[in-house]
């Protein structure tokens, strides 16, 4: 073969692969294989329904002196949309809190926590008439909150409507402490 056709017949098995050993596909493959891995996390995490909002970045309102019981007028929730509070405890604890007008004309109360997520301290938000934890995904719906309890459900608060006024005492805020 002469010298032409020798680099001519290189040239043609290095553009098709041919001449080309497993070795040297080694890096290509493994790159691959970690973008697939990548994408794959990225869409496990989107799929969880975890948000990543931090509570502290759910507008929130300060209420009541530590220690206090909150008064507030019932009809703030007609509108069946949740509003988040910070409450203080009289030791000065930062708890957080929503009520909410339920589609069946019930105010409600309840920790942004639950038995099984408060550790995370990522709480709640609204999704319709429903709450949705922000650590697992799980929705509750909003006439289940203060009715049931237990495992990821909001931690109910105890609450009176007096006067039009929706009241939450100090004592029952105090019991939910732990889990701030």
């Amino acid at each position: 073969m002469s010298k032409a056709r020798h680099k001519d017949h290189d040239r043609r098995q290095q553009f098709t692969g041919a001449a080309s050993s497993p070795r040297s596909r080694t890096p290509l493959l493994l790159l691959s294989a970690a973008g697939l891995i990548l994408l794959s996390v990225v869409v496990l995490r989107l799929s969880t329904g975890s948000d990543p909002t931090p509570p502290s970045a759910v507008p929130s309102v300060a209420v009541a002196g530590a220690g206090a019981d909150i008064t507030m007028p019932a009809s703030t929730f007609d509108d069946g949309q949740a509003r988040f509070y910070r409450y203080t405890t009289a030791s000065g604890r930062e708890l957080r809190l929503f009520v909410m007008k339920s589609a069946d004309g019930v105010v409600r109360a309840a920790f942004d926590a639950c038995d099984v997520c408060y550790r995370e301290r990522k709480g709640y938000r609204q999704d319709g008439d429903a709450m949705v934890c922000n650590n697992c995904g799980k929705a509750f719906p909003s006439n289940r909150i203060n009715d049931v309890q237990g495992g990821c459900n909001p931690a109910p608060i105890e609450r009176t409507i007096a006067n039009g006024q929706v009241v939450l005492r100090a004592a029952a805020l105090e019991q939910g402490s732990f889990y701030f």
